[in-house]
């Protein structure tokens, strides 16, 4: 009887598939970890946050704007960066009742759309609580999809502070760049306190990750909370990163029963120390 041939060597899955897959069995062995009720305001502290809002669609499909309104009621955000808050074709308007957030929050959306009636830039949006704008930069992201950030620079009563508000591309490379142009611009500007907020489209840790460069000035990267799919979550794509980076305590995701059905994403949120904070910007730069 003939021998039959070799079979050819099983093909290893890829290491990034290796890590999605622990980092599933990791969100199952967690469960569904119930949403916190938000820390105590100390003075010179706020609460800050980051949204992807998947264009106001649930994970059931249905358009609710009302809905992601009360998540973000839920996040008694001082400072919040939002994506995808506007329609992706034709004119691209605000999917959100600013006006009607507003009252109910708390928060205003910082006017930084180029369109009538829209709420962003390239889809990101800025909401604030007592804070005055003192400059904006709408930023072109590199790569093939059209992609943008904004930098916000705003004076709160606990002291001044940037926001960077981002959406980054589908693919590395891209983001790779983007994560540049964003250095770029944070480095162009005065020494203070620096928040990176938004989806950056990246769960991967160490030197596989396109987010290495902000490293640089964000210091170290940690494995990030999962926030993505909402209702299982266990891919980090959004991210809240600050510097100085002891300023950053208490990041999580907000995992309300009202979050994992209002969009694909789940909120982060976080503390700051603005004050402190701005005590080592002023020492660093003496």
């Amino acid at each position: 009887m003939p021998t039959p041939p070799p079979r050819p060597p099983r093909t290893a899955l890829p290491l990034e598939l290796h890590g999605a897959l622990r980092k599933l069995g990791g969100a199952i062995l967690r469960g569904r970890k119930p949403a916190g009720p938000a820390a105590p305001r100390e003075e010179g502290c706020l609460t800050v946050a980051s949204y992807n809002i998947h264009k106001c669609v649930g994970v059931d499909n249905r358009f609710d704007p009302g809905r992601i309104a009360a998540v973000i009621a839920e996040l008694e955000a001082d400072v919040l960066a939002l994506q995808e808050v506007d329609r992706r074709f034709g004119q691209r308007t605000g999917l959100l009742n600013a006006a009607a957030l507003e009252r109910r929050t708390g928060l205003t959306m910082l006017h930084v759309s180029d369109t009538p009636g829209g709420h962003g830039w390239h889809g990101n949006a800025i909401l604030v609580r007592q804070a005055r704008l003192v400059r904006l930069r709408r930023l072109h992201l590199p790569g093939a999809e059209a992609r943008g950030a904004l930098v916000a620079e705003l004076q709160l009563p606990a002291g001044r502070v940037r926001v960077v508000a981002a959406h980054l591309g589908l693919l590395r490379r891209h983001r790779a760049m983007q994560a540049e142009a964003l250095l770029e611009a944070i480095r162009s500007g005065s020494p203070m306190p620096t928040l990176l907020m938004g989806d950056l489209n990246e769960w991967r840790p160490g030197i596989p990750s396109s987010l290495v460069p902000l490293e640089s000035l964000f210091g170290p990267l940690d494995p990030g909370e999962p926030s993505f799919p909402s209702r299982l979550p266990f891919l980090a794509l959004d991210r809240i990163l600050a510097h100085p980076r002891d300023m950053l305590a208490g990041v999580e995701a907000h995992a309300s029963p009202l979050a994992r059905l209002a969009s694909d994403h789940l909120p982060l949120r976080a503390r700051i120390d603005l004050r402190r904070a701005q005590e080592e910007t002023l020492a660093a730069a003496a």
